[in-house]
């Protein structure tokens, strides 16, 4: 047997195009009407012996919705952004094209001065492979669908350029299975 972790990715707090760098708004009035209506599909996540969330204010609304009462965890939070923090990728770009064409091609680039992508990738596995549990627990953890990404490239040891082909969908429930630096993707 081993660890079961499920992450559910956090309602949309903003339309898509909207959508800032380490942004910490909460869930608007539809992103909330979405997570209560997925409760009832995901409510037997709130049943896992252990429950986390990032620190974000729309993590924490979607775990409160789905039933989870989440502990937030400080490692779950989303990539540090520096000085873009708070801005569309169409805004950095306008600001720093060079920059953020770097970003998006090197995973140990940090333009803004926050964390690099592999940074980021590298914490979040950490997270993943220090999770206390006995074989066959189950874990649920409510997370930013970034975050959800990170976990995704680290537990299946794909390339950090791979983050940017994954597509993880608001109140989406992703689940791998196994032990530190064995992790394999449950579909």
């Amino acid at each position: 047997m081993a660890l079961r972790v499920t992450f559910v990715a956090a309602a949309r707090g903003s339309p898509l195009l909207a959508e800032r760098f380490d942004d910490d708004r909460p869930l608007d009035g539809a992103g909330w009407d979405e997570a209560l209506r997925a409760a009832g599909a995901l409510l037997p996540l709130a049943a896992a012996e252990l429950r986390y969330c990032s620190p974000t204010p729309r993590s924490r609304a979607t775990g409160d919705a789905l039933g989870c009462a989440p502990l937030v965890q400080p490692a779950l939070r989303d990539c540090d952004m520096g000085r873009w923090r708070g801005l569309t990728l169409g805004e950095a770009m306008a600001r720093e094209p060079e920059a953020v064409d770097a970003w998006l091609a090197d995973p140990r680039s940090v333009p803004h001065g926050g964390e690099s992508l592999l940074a980021f990738i590298t914490r979040v596995g950490n997270w993943l492979d220090t999770r206390p549990g006995e074989d066959g627990d189950r874990i649920v953890a409510v997370a930013e669908p970034s975050v959800i990404r990170a976990a995704l490239v680290y537990a299946l040891k794909a390339p950090p350029g791979t983050y940017w082909n994954l597509d993880v969908r608001p109140l989406s429930a992703t689940t791998v299975t196994g032990r530190a630096g064995r992790w394999s993707l449950r579909l």
